[in-house]
């Protein structure tokens, strides 16, 4: 049984870090500043899969906190994008 859970999660791996390379290369060739910004957001979701499928392989479930994090910073981080691709400047500064 682990060996069929080792192959599996091997085999997750391997698509997943194709899919990386795939949308990094989305992320310098992208026509357009928002499918860049999209790109970066699943660049970050295959990299909460990933530290998933590292947890099964390692048996913990320390890397529970990893994947939140990742999480976090990667809604921070979509909405910093969003905003400035909307305005041109993530934080606004009003001198009146």
């Amino acid at each position: 049984m682990n060996d069929i859970i080792y192959l599996v999660t091997l085999v997750c791996m391997i698509v997943i870090t194709i899919s990386i390379s795939l949308l990094l290369y989305r992320v310098v060739k992208g026509p357009t500043n928002p499918d860049r910004a999209v790109a970066l957001d699943a660049i970050g979701i295959n990299l909460m899969g990933m530290a998933g499928l590292v947890a099964i392989m390692l048996v913990t479930t320390r890397l529970n906190d990893v994947i939140l994090l990742i999480g976090v910073l990667l809604f921070i981080g979509t909405i910093a994008i969003a905003k400035y691709l909307e305005k041109g400047v993530i934080i606004d500064r009003d001198d009146d």
